[in-house]
């Protein structure tokens, strides 16, 4: 399978919702749920996806980094 690097179908919906789909999809990548405008490191990780969540709801596209 072909590596999917961002999940805009993902907007809008529950954080752990979207956490679910992406680890079924791979397993091997670490989600974090992250509150929107919070600082993160700037560091390329391609098995890191961060979730950016407001009032528990992805608000910016998922993708990996």
């Amino acid at each position: 399978m072909e590596a999917k690097n961002e999940w805009p179908e993902l907007m809008g919906k529950p954080a752990e919702e979207a956490r679910e789909q992406i680890r079924a999809e791979f397993p091997e990548v670490s989600v974090h749920v992250v509150p929107e405008g919070s600082m993160v490191t700037m560091d390329f990780n391609e098995q890191r996806v961060r979730l950016f969540v407001k009032d528990g709801k992805v608000v910016l596209e998922p993708r990996r980094g």
